[in-house]
């Protein structure tokens, strides 16, 4: 044991006093935040380019209160240009395409006769909104046709907003609805960086240090498995504190929030806040954004997400990390690792896609249930179900699975780093793998 102990400290040591792992520890907060920042700014510059759009109405249907100026697209009609003028007129100007209405004989037909043109291809959000338009006016169209009085439907249209309460008298909303899938969504993404950023660290580790041949005097002092254990949980461990240091700087930046917006944290938290003091709390935070958005994320499972994501992250890594460390014991360069890397990677790029695919739009639905009690998917996608409510009973089952096939891939995974961290010269094949699987000696 005090062997491994120090194989530990040697990884932990290591790693946390390289410069990138400090620089990274306190400035990817600051990057993710920035990138979310000019992900947003992009998004609102790209909203304020004013898209001029001229339309050629030959119907006779429309009317310039049909094709209102929105803030981002701006209407003309050149329908007393006709319809070659305003095609050359709009290929040689500054504009963003032309909307050619033809006449026919009935609506139906019309409404598949429409022509839009453009130099580049339109974006999805301008051919909505135009087809959007001309639906409802078709659409008013032919019910004027019928006999059917359009103010009297407009009338008749009532929203409805459907309050959303557990049994417990808890009540929910479409808003915090968004942020679970959001929260759940990030962690889960993240959870597959790290596995991915540490598991390549530990498997980098491993052929470092045989291709220098440092490994031949390490062995000769330790036992191959305590050298593989060691470096995992050496850089699990740095892996924790990062992960320490930023649930700090959360912890702090949350406190300054509620303490900003007047929300108790404490109760929030322990109270889960009951669906009377929730409404009393928005009336006496005046209903504003910021306050709402914090207060649906301070209801949310902070701590017991906080604590799983630290599980599930250990138990993800570990299982993971003993596969890519037997991958660098097997080949003397990392180009080498390319033909095993894909089987390694593929059930973490699963889970996302799973997750993304079917929790989101089921959390408790059988295919959310079953990849995430299978361990190989379940650090990710139960991460994703979790903000949503996951009994302890089905979390306990997924724990005792993900621990059980840790350790089977431990074994597994050391039986061929035992055989493989003393060979060179071979470029390894599978066949090899299951050779060294069986090796008694």
């Amino acid at each position: 044991m005090s062997k491994l102990k120090l194989i530990i400290q040697r990884e932990f040591i290591a790693k946390v006093r390289n410069k990138s792992f400090i620089v990274m520890t306190f400035l990817s907060p600051l990057i993710m935040v920035g990138m979310g920042f000019l992900v947003y700014f992009l998004m609102q510059k790209n909203d304020e380019k004013v898209k001029k759009i001229v339309y050629v109405d030959n119907s006779g249907l429309f009317s310039k209160d049909d094709f209102k100026d929105t803030k981002t697209i701006h209407y003309t009609d050149y329908t007393a240009l006709g319809i070659e003028e305003t095609k050359k007129k709009v290929e040689a100007g500054n504009y963003y395409g032309a909307l050619i209405i033809p006449k026919k004989d009935s609506l139906e037909i019309l409404a598949k006769s429409i022509e839009f043109y453009s130099k580049d291809s339109p974006g999805m959000s301008v051919m909505n909104s135009i087809e959007n338009k001309i639906e409802r006016k078709l659409r008013n169209e032919k019910l004027n046709n019928f006999g059917i009085d359009i103010d009297k439907i407009n009338a008749s249209r009532i929203q409805s907003d459907i309050k959303m309460y557990n049994f417990s008298g808890e009540e929910s909303s479409k808003l915090i609805n968004g942020l679970k899938i959001g929260v759940g969504a990030i962690a889960g993404y993240f959870l597959m960086m790290f596995v991915m950023i540490y598991g390549t660290s530990v498997m980098r580790s491993v052929i470092e240090e045989k291709t220098s041949r440092i490994i031949e005097v390490i062995v000769s002092s330790v036992k191959p498995f305590q050298l593989m254990l060691g470096k995992i949980i050496g850089n699990a461990s740095a892996g924790l504190l990062q992960f320490f240091i930023w649930g700090v700087i959360l912890f702090i930046v949350m406190t300054v929030a509620s303490s900003v917006f007047g929300v108790d944290v404490v109760e929030m938290q322990s109270s889960r806040v009951p669906a009377e003091q929730f409404e009393m709390a928005k009336q006496a935070t005046g209903g504003s954004k910021g306050q709402l958005i914090l207060q649906e994320i301070l209801r949310l499972p902070i701590l017991k997400m906080f604590v799983l994501f630290i599980f599930y992250f250990l138990g993800g890594y570990m299982l993971y990390s003993s596969l890519f460390a037997a991958v660098g014991a097997a080949v003397d360069n990392e180009t080498d690792t390319q033909q095993f890397m894909l089987p390694i990677m593929l059930p973490l790029i699963l889970g996302v896609y799973v997750g993304f695919a079917t929790v989101i739009n089921d959390p408790h639905g059988s295919i959310a249930v079953l990849f995430s009690h299978i361990p190989f998917t379940s650090p990710i996608v139960m991460l994703m179900r979790v903000p949503f409510g996951v009994s302890w009973y089905e979390l306990a089952i997924s724990m005792a699975l993900l621990l059980v096939t840790f350790v089977f891939m431990v074994w597994l995974a050391a039986k061929i780093y035992r055989v493989g961290i003393l060979m060179y010269g071979k470029k390894p094949t599978y066949k090899d793998l299951y050779k060294w699987l069986k090796y008694k000696g």
